[in-house]
């Protein structure tokens, strides 16, 4: 786990990046929060996802960013990584763990299964 230095290094990071001036952190829980409103992080997801989609594709699979809400990124598999038994291990050790090194430790990766892209409030 991250001591919180490190995690404000990386919100510094990420803003001179991305250009975002506010960094919130909760200290009297010494916790950082998710100093990005939604709209804040997309192109950065979007840039990750496009990191990580050329593994997916050497399996004949692909990813779509669905949604982000509330630092919780939606993303759908596609191709064959649909019902795929890697799927899960694809989501959680490729995508999550780039997202959660390169824009902050605090964001999490839900994947949205085919047909549910408007049921996003019920996933989880």
């Amino acid at each position: 786990m991250k001591s919180n230095e490190q995690k404000n290094l990386l919100c510094f990071c990420y803003n001179k990046i991305y250009n975002i001036s506010h960094l919130e952190q909760d200290v009297s829980k010494g916790e950082i929060l998710i100093p990005f409103s939604d709209e804040e992080l997309e192109p950065a997801v979007k840039d990750v996802i496009e990191k990580v989609r050329p593994s997916i594709k050497l399996d004949g699979g692909d990813i779509e960013l669905v949604a982000i809400k509330e630092g919780v990124v939606y993303v759908q598999l596609q191709g064959a990584c649909v019902g795929c038994g890697s799927a899960g291990t694809t989501i959680k050790f490729g995508v999550e763990r780039q997202l959660k090194t390169l824009i902050h430790p605090e964001i999490t990766v839900m994947s949205v299964p085919q047909g549910w892209e408007d049921k996003l409030d019920q996933l989880g």
